[in-house]
């Protein structure tokens, strides 16, 4: 659960809508639907005034306004077709000249853990590409509150690369942990998650 003060803070989490909503979020706490975890991110979500908002559709703001995005472990999770429905809006809302941070699960990374310890369950458990299945009402009252949060695609520094720049960016490169293009990152934490991640970074044309 991290954050970066000053910026706009947007997810799509159904704990972001709960958030607004206390006696249920407990409720449902209570009576074991949302976990311990959940619970906590909406907690977060209420003290930090995260904003919903589903980014493959619609970011809430207005053409050419904002001079960065940054994104962190959340392009996995759409399909390839969302994805680009994503990056379309970015661009959309990006200054001539902005920039998109990507960072991302590294899928070459986990390829290289495997080749090394050869341990596939370890493979296929960290990829978190096969969603458990919905044996009871309650696993599907648990997908209706929490959402779908098993990862849809994978991507290496060069498929990512390739994905934002067929979607109209420009000048895609991929960043070592702490670097960017931006100029005055603030707070950002350029090395999030650096140990599994992959960070890519691009502008709009213009």
């Amino acid at each position: 659960m991290t954050l970066t003060e000053g910026w706009l803070n947007f997810d799509n989490s159904p704990s972001v809508r709960l958030a607004a909503f206390p006696a249920v979020w407990k409720m449902l706490g209570g009576i074991g639907i949302i976990s311990p975890a959940q619970r906590s991110y909406i907690e977060f979500c209420a003290r930090h005034q995260v904003i919903y908002a589903n980014a493959v559709r619609r970011i809430p703001l207005a053409d050419g306004s904002v001079e960065v995005i940054y994104s962190s472990h959340m392009l996995e999770h759409l399909s390839q077709r969302e994805a680009a429905g994503f990056l379309r809006e970015a661009l959309r809302v990006l200054q001539p000249g902005g920039i998109i941070r990507l960072a991302l699960p590294d899928l070459a990374m986990a390829v290289d853990a495997y080749r090394r310890d050869g341990d596939a369950d370890a493979f296929m458990d960290g990829l978190l590409v096969a969603a458990p299945p919905l044996s009871s009402l309650k696993d599907r009252l648990r997908l209706l509150f929490s959402g779908y949060r098993h990862h849809q695609w994978m991507y290496d520094g060069n498929s990512l690369k390739a994905l934002v720049e067929r979607n109209g960016f420009a000048g895609a490169v991929i960043q070592p942990p702490g670097q960017t293009m931006i100029g005055d990152p603030g707070t950002l934490d350029l090395q999030e998650r650096s140990d599994q991640s992959v960070y890519v970074e691009a502008r709009k044309p213009g």
